[in-house]
């Protein structure tokens, strides 16, 4: 299980200048993974887990739009 519980990257900028959809759903996922205690669920719960991950995705990609960082002009559409 190495790595199952390893720290989330941080993805706000300037610490990540590129942050991609891949980026934020492996957070998100990782997250849901940390939160569940379930590395990969079972058949019946995989539509709840699956639904979380894209909350989390949806939740963190607002959180990075409206983010404003001090000394930057631009932020992520």
């Amino acid at each position: 299980m190495s790595g199952f519980f390893r720290s989330i990257k941080t993805l706000r900028p300037p610490i990540t200048p590129e942050v991609t959809d891949e980026d934020i759903r492996a957070a998100a996922l990782q997250y849901v993974r940390k939160v569940s205690g379930f590395r990969a669920p079972a058949a019946h719960n995989r539509e709840v887990f699956d639904h979380a991950v894209n909350a989390v995705a949806a939740a963190t990609q607002e959180l990075l739009d409206g983010l404003q960082i001090r000394g930057s002009a631009t932020r992520r559409h």
